[in-house]
């Protein structure tokens, strides 16, 4: 399963009430009026505060506290098959291996401080960095 990862668990309440807040059709029709030398610079604003938030708090707060490693064990106990959780919305590199033993949760970072990525090579996904021409392996957290 592939995706962003926004608004995915049970928690990340401000970023679903901010996503709701730009979805409402009333909302676009206000933004739409302001002049667009406002409008993109608080735009560029909300992006760089949204960036920096999530950025700025990259730790692992451990299985029990990680949202979407919720999302993923819920959605395996409807779909028990799936072997990768691949998501990006939390900056954070994590390779975890969720607790049937053999589905991984991966978040794949953030390109801009980390360069961060996951590929796959002969059926196995991995987590990487692109640094100084050279890779870093990202260890799984247990």
């Amino acid at each position: 399963m592939i995706g962003h990862g926004d608004g995915l668990g049970p928690g990340d309440y401000k970023y679903k009430m901010l996503k709701k807040f730009f979805a409402n059709k009333a909302c676009q029709w206000l933004f739409a009026r302001i002049h667009p030398n406002f409008g993109i610079g608080m735009a560029n604003f909300w992006s760089q505060r949204s960036r920096a938030a999530s950025t700025s708090d990259g730790k692992y707060l451990g299985p029990d506290k990680e949202w979407l490693i919720s999302y993923c064990e819920r959605q395996l106990r409807s779909e028990p098959n799936i072997d990768y959780f691949v998501f990006g919305h939390r900056h954070l590199c994590i390779d975890y291996l969720l607790s049937n033993k053999k589905s991984r949760y991966i978040n794949t970072g953030e390109w801009l401080y980390n360069q961060s990525y996951a590929y796959m090579e002969a059926g196995q996904l991995e987590l990487t960095a692109y640094k100084n021409d050279t890779f870093e392996r990202f260890s799984n957290y247990k």
